[in-house]
């Protein structure tokens, strides 16, 4: 299935940007430009494994998987696709499961296939995953053990015709006394499933299957990633070769990776943030991951220090977490150089204490489903505390109002719209969706992001809000997010997610849900809401605290603010 892309430039450029020197970029080495390869993802795996075959590529409780061994693996259940499950060029193929060796191996053997990996969140329902099957018509996938079940109904009732099944304690070295991985991790494959289109994992691998040639080329569809959205069902992204290969290469440039890198990979694979991360990246560069099957700050300390992790992308949630730990002090953390990533505004306090006590910084980025992730991000010299970035290779990046579509004033509020060879051809099955969320500005096609930011002084987007998130306080707008900026503020504030409650007399005003640090119990809502008045705006601080021990994540890590205002809704 080719399809053209929309930005198919092999060459991208850092847009000029007056009011950042040229010559600071120079001085620290960051080019103007990147080259992007006209090749597919499962090629790198291929040239990292001929450059590096004896290198470990992943990591995972003890257990040392080679580029040698990762592409055998990867090449033999390619083939078993094609011969045993008669996938062919540009079908979808599900993956689903938790962060695994198995599913690395799974994910280039869907590329090298010339399928569509259809990624899927592994704590997704029957119901979720059927609306998903049906959506992107797959054939055939890939299910951990303890998942699989979720999906059998879906044999006889969808397009689904042949599950390969694995359980990550096959992973596992025979001797992991060194790295003690949790129980459910250990389980070995229980040969359980022996309903009709269950196929064992280990025996399609015995079978040596060998692939058709691969085909696939940069323009042909590799991903259908499905994004939660705010309302309806999931829709699924169309993401090339050359989309995702934008974002992989022009990110490694920009962080200054090389293939001695070693990659924390805590974020799930499902998410665009684990797969470009924990896989795509280090994969193109020959580096080696050092793989979390689920979040576990004390685990990911042991591995940074055991494996001298070099970079790690991460929720903020996830690194005020890892400096939150007791015994962090006494921790080596000196292997780290790059600690990135976005989705929500790191915590000042934490933020702090990782620069003065550690000298890390965290480099904040901005990217979604739709842009395979990097499109906005810190200079490395100069990043920017709360700030998203600058526009990346190639990327146009402008703000503007939400209702005339016109761009704004500098320092104003609007909505972001981008453009780029990373941006997705579209929504999969979705054409009103696709016409809603792209529009051409000067003969280019721009996407709308529904966020909502404005451009500093020195030309770094600073995040306001979701479009819809947006508070409307007796018509004054209040973006949560620079609330929850300034409670992250204040020295006894752990975390704080604001959100709308319905006002007779304002239409809706503020309140803030708040998890207090350790030791600062005795802080109670009208302290708090003193000092919100002091700090804020009248209209824009919280009218209403609640405090909770802990807030509630979605799947990814990030704050579920919508079960908090959902909650609120129903109350």
């Amino acid at each position: 299935m080719s399809i053209s892309s929309h930005a198919s430039e092999s060459l991208v450029q850092r847009p000029v940007n007056p009011l950042l020197l040229d010559r600071a970029f120079a001085r620290e080495g960051l080019p103007d430009r990147v080259n992007v390869p006209e090749t597919t993802l499962f090629e790198n795996l291929e040239l990292s494994a001929r450059r590096f075959p004896d290198k470990t590529a992943i990591q995972f409780y003890g257990s040392a998987i080679s580029y040698r061994q990762l592409l055998e693996d990867a090449t033999r259940l390619a083939g078993y696709l094609q011969q045993e499950c008669g996938v062919r060029r540009g079908d979808r193929v599900l993956l689903f499961s938790q962060n695994c060796p198995q599913f690395i191996a799974a994910y280039f053997a869907i590329l090298r296939a010339d399928a569509v990996v259809v990624p899927v969140n592994a704590m997704l329902l029957q119901d979720e995953l059927k609306h998903i099957v049906t959506d992107s018509g797959a054939v055939a996938g890939f299910a951990a053990q303890e998942l699989v079940d979720k999906l059998a109904p879906l044999l006889e009732q969808t397009s689904l015709a042949h599950i390969v099944v694995h359980a990550y304690g096959d992973a596992l070295a025979d001797d992991d006394s060194a790295e003690q991985a949790p129980e459910w991790v250990r389980v070995r494959a229980s040969h359980a499933h022996r309903f009709a289109g269950a196929h064992d994992w280990q025996q399609a691998l015995n079978r040596a299957c060998q692939p058709r040639a691969h085909d696939a080329r940069a323009d042909d569809l590799c991903m259908l990633p499905y994004t939660s959205g705010t309302t309806g069902k999931p829709k699924a992204c169309m993401h090339t070769h050359r989309s995702v290969m934008t974002s992989v290469a022009g990110s490694q440039v920009w962080r200054g990776s090389h293939p001695e890198s070693v990659y924390l990979a805590p974020a799930p694979y499902f998410h665009l943030l684990g797969l470009q991360n924990g896989i795509n990246s280090p994969i193109y560069m020959g580096g080696t991951i050092v793989l979390l099957p689920r979040w576990d700050a004390r685990v990911a300390l042991d591995m940074i220090e055991r494996h001298r992790v070099t970079c790690c992308a991460a929720l903020p949630a996830m690194l005020v977490d890892v400096f939150s730990q007791p015994d962090i002090e006494t921790r080596d953390l000196s292997s780290l150089t790059l600690l990135a990533g976005g989705g929500a505004a790191m915590p000042e306090s934490t933020a702090k204490l990782m620069l003065e006590r550690y000298g890390l910084r965290f480099v904040e980025g901005y990217g979604l489903t739709e842009t395979a992730a990097f499109v906005l991000h810190n200079p490395l010299y100069r990043p920017k505390s709360g700030c998203l970035g600058i526009p990346t290779y190639g990327v146009d990046a402008r703000v503007l109002d939400p209702v005339t579509l016109v761009e704004v004033p500098r320092g104003e509020v609007g909505e972001i719209v981008l453009h780029g060879a990373q941006v997705m051809l579209g929504y999969w099955n979705q054409p009103r969706a696709n016409e809603e969320s792209f529009l051409e500005i000067d003969g280019k096609r721009f996407f709308r992001t529904g966020d909502l930011a404005s451009i500093d002084e020195d030309g770094y987007f600073v995040m306001r809000d979701r479009l819809k998130r947006m508070i409307n306080v007796s018509g004054y707008k209040v973006w949560p997010a620079e609330v929850e900026a300034s409670l992250h503020t204040h020295a006894a504030i752990q975390e704080a997610c604001v959100i709308a409650v319905r006002d007779t007399q304002r239409g809706e005003t503020v309140k803030a849900v708040i998890a207090l640090k350790p030791g600062h119990e005795e802080i109670g809502t009208s302290e708090l809401l003193a000092w919100c008045r002091e700090h804020m705006a009248v209209y824009k601080a919280p009218r209403i605290i609640e405090l909770v021990e802990s807030l509630p994540r979605s799947a990814t890590g990030k704050i579920d603010w919508r079960e908090l205002q959902e909650k609120e809704l129903q109350a």
